[in-house]
């Protein structure tokens, strides 16, 4: 499966290639692809609409969105509803010791999240995070060997030996690298991958541990156009870190939610599934054209302020 995605992508490439050697015709911008511009970059945005009911707005059209870059407003070129593009998804669980009553519910939510979300062409790996990063299954489209992979997962019982005060005394965790999980994820192996990219984390997302900062995880996400998940589920006996949660999301255009309980992470993945599989795609060539490298903040509005846009905040230009 996975020579034939790569298939896919190079297909595509190739493509584009020939577009951009070829004078594009007059046509409808809404029907036609994108007319690909020398030496300007197509900037592609995979956006979810909710209306005010907290329902996927399913039925919008090109004119119902609105387009900035640092302020400037853009044209878009391209708009489609995604629903064909193939996902490429990485599951990461924390498997620390704060997520030790919970670890049985988010492999059992999280085999039955991966038979719902992946379709045809469709690919995911499996990773699990505490004193350090493990992958249990690379990438691959066997739904037997990813629950499988679920079921590796084993909490981390490697602990200090100091003790927390309290009616029962518990040992404290040495660390979670939960960044260092997230940016591996980035770097390591989406940053080959073509189409939609999505990183989905079962997590209370404290970490203390990690070798890189919460910034450079984000930074990881925007630079491979990796969308962020996160499922926060936390002992209370721990707490949870909501704020690096919401930030990772808010940055890279995904959702944050609360999931403390088997009903809620069931109806939590089931939410992140819905949404994997209703987008948009909205695609524009950035009116500056400079090849700085720079980071370039988006934003993307309704015409309709009751409708809720969920998309990355932005991303790095092409450099050189």
């Amino acid at each position: 499966m996975r020579s034939v995605k790569k298939l896919l992508a190079v297909g595509i490439t190739s493509l584009l290639a020939v577009a951009m050697a070829v004078p594009a015709l007059p046509q409808d911008p809404q029907s036609q692809g994108p007319v690909i511009r020398s030496q300007v970059s197509l900037v592609n945005l995979f956006v979810t609409v909710r209306d005010k009911s907290k329902r996927i707005a399913t039925d919008l059209k090109k004119e119902d969105f609105k387009l900035q870059e640092d302020g400037q407003d853009q044209q878009i070129a391209f708009f489609s509803k995604e629903v064909t593009l193939p996902i490429t998804l990485a599951l990461l669980l924390d498997t620390s010791g704060s997520e030790q009553f919970m670890l049985g519910a988010i492999q059992d939510m999280g085999g039955r999240f991966l038979d719902r979300v992946l379709r045809k062409g469709d690919e995911a790996l499996i990773m699990s995070f505490d004193t350090d990063v493990d992958l249990l299954a690379d990438f691959t489209d066997d739904r037997g060997l990813l629950d499988r992979a679920i079921r590796k997962a084993r909490i981390n019982s490697r602990m200090s030996g100091g003790m927390s005060p309290g009616p029962v005394p518990t040992s404290r965790q040495v660390g979670t690298a939960f960044y260092d999980a997230v940016y591996l994820a980035c770097n390591e192996k989406l940053n080959t991958e073509a189409g939609r990219k999505a990183i989905v984390v079962v997590t209370d997302a404290q970490d203390e541990g990690s070798k890189v900062r919460i910034e450079e995880a984000i930074e990881a996400a925007q630079r491979t156009d990796t969308v962020i998940h996160i499922l926060l589920v936390a002992d209370p006996r721990f707490g949870a870190n909501g704020g690096a949660a919401k930030k990772m999301t808010d940055e890279t255009g995904g959702r944050m939610i609360v999931a403390n309980t088997e009903k809620h992470l069931a109806e939590a993945f089931d939410q992140i599934s819905e949404e994997l599989r209703s987008q948009y795609t909205l695609g524009y060539y950035p009116t500056n054209t400079a090849h700085d490298g720079k980071f370039r903040k988006i934003k993307v509005d309704m015409s309709n302020h009751d409708l809720k846009v969920l998309a990355r905040k932005g991303y790095y230009a092409p450099k050189g």
